[in-house]
């Protein structure tokens, strides 16, 4: 590890400053001088409501390892938000990109149709769980999925109501925004909202009053749903299996199957909303698998374009051919290139198992940090399944969240060289997602990082 080479603090924890500089390496300030330049320019020409959550601007990337305009390396723990999980600039990828460019960019795949479309939702329909026939359709982003896939549950059903969890994201537009809990910043001023959208709590084993009891849990999920709708009125529930910006929360068992089982059992379609949580980033290929879910619907994108954009709405069959032709695509949707880096991402997936590599990384983040809440009485707990992690924090003594220590975290580590993101309804996680490819010492330095920037910011 490299930690072994470093000076060590009374508390055996890793001074921040005395981790060694290997796949970082800072040669500035933080940000430098040509970052803070750029930074002023997106003042100038960049809608104040487009974020910017490190103050750095990237030149090139590689694995993951991202260069910024100084000179400067990070080492990369977001993956840009789940979507680099075969690495940043992927060769394979890039090959696919640009011997595609230049033979087709665009025609429309409604117009006139190109195989590589059709050979994203062969490989969709081989690699999602459920052992029925499979359709799907490609489109742009995630959100764009969600919302196709709420269209499509409402043609096949019949019915206008749809079940969203709380602590969910699903997305920015109008009716994405309706499905999704945090007000700050993606609800507030944007409504009003679309209507026949009901949030029922999601199994939080950390905070809500039945713990590890998931079945139980479901149980008064499905009292709210026949209380505030009746099954006749609902043509959807869709679920995170591992909720993403709401914090990471990994579900008790028996909760998602209880649901999905109610579902199937009142004619009610099941969403998986794996946008995050899919292809390998929890372990195995889809997050759903763990808890003996199938669902009917699936929605991906993030890792699925390898960086590209391109998402998908897969399902059964007979349920995506409810709707009639025309009533789902668009001009875009499954763009040739972004079709191409697809099934060269999903390659890679194939050839280098990475759902075995995700798992690993998971064991070697628990090995390091399985134990943070008895070391450190700010942390509450550690969750996640494989390269999915998670770190939620609290006032000491407490189980208020906070939001600010986690602040000082994110700063500490981007000084040192380590890009890392933040969620949780209140702000108080960090959440890791690095890129599926990166190697075991990149992986410790990464860690060391984090975890001297967490001593230093716990005793402050």
């Amino acid at each position: 590890m490299a930690q072994d080479t470093a000076t060590l603090t009374q508390s055996g924890t890793t001074a921040l400053k005395d981790v060694p500089q290997i796949a970082r390496k800072l040669v500035t300030e933080i940000p430098g001088p040509r970052s803070r330049a750029l930074m002023e320019e997106h003042k100038q020409y960049v809608s104040a409501g487009v974020g910017a959550a490190m103050p750095i601007f990237a030149e090139s990337a590689s694995g993951s390892v991202i260069t910024d305009v100084d000179g400067n390396r990070f080492l990369d723990l977001a993956a840009g938000i789940a979507v680099t999980g075969v690495g940043n600039a992927a060769p394979e990828v890039v090959d696919a990109v640009q011997s595609e460019v230049a033979k087709l960019t665009h025609t429309n795949f409604a117009t006139t149709p190109y195989a590589g479309y059709v050979e994203v939702c062969k490989k969709l329909a081989e690699h999602t769980p459920g052992d029925f026939a499979k359709k799907s359709v490609l489109l742009n982003s995630g959100a764009e999925a969600v919302e196709n896939a709420v269209k499509i549950a409402r043609r096949y059903t019949g019915r206008p109501t749809v079940i969203v969890m709380d602590n969910a994201f699903h997305g920015r537009t109008n009716l994405t925004m309706s499905m999704t809990t945090k007000a700050s910043p993606y609800k507030r001023g944007f409504g009003p909202f679309a209507p026949d959208v009901v949030s029922v709590p999601y199994s939080y084993p950390l905070r809500d009053s039945f713990g590890q009891d998931g079945v139980a849990a479901a149980k008064a999920s499905i009292k709210r749903m026949e209380l505030l709708v009746g099954h006749e009125d609902i043509a959807a529930i869709i679920a995170e299996p591992v909720q993403g910006e709401g914090g990471f929360i990994v579900p008790a068992d028996g909760f998602l199957k209880t649901l999905c089982d109610w579902a199937h059992e009142h004619g009610v379609v099941f969403i998986s909303d794996e946008i995050q949580a899919g292809f390998c980033r929890t372990g195995k290929w889809f997050a759903s698998e763990y808890f003996g879910v199938e669902p009917d619907l699936i929605t991906t994108a993030k890792a699925l374009g390898g960086g590209l954009p391109i998402s998908a709405v897969t399902g059964r069959a007979e349920i995506m051919d409810a709707v009639q032709p025309g009533g789902i695509g668009g001009t875009y949707g499954g763009n040739p290139v972004s079709c191409a880096a697809a099934l060269a991402a999903i390659g890679i997936m194939e050839s280098e198992d990475l759902p075995a590599r995700a798992a690993h990384i998971g064991d070697v983040f628990l090995s390091r940090f399985g134990s943070l809440p008895e070391r450190f009485d700010c942390v509450a707990a550690v969750r996640g399944l494989g390269a999915m992690q998670a770190i939620e924090f609290v006032k000491p003594g407490t189980m208020e969240p906070d939001a600010e220590i986690v602040g000082r975290i994110v700063d500490a580590v981007r000084e040192a060289g380590l890009i890392i993101l933040t969620c949780g309804i209140n702000g108080n996680v960090i959440r890791l997602l690095p890129p599926l490819v990166i190697g075991d010492d990149e992986l410790d330095e990464a860690l060391d990082v984090l975890e001297a920037a967490i001593a230093e910011c716990s005793a402050q």
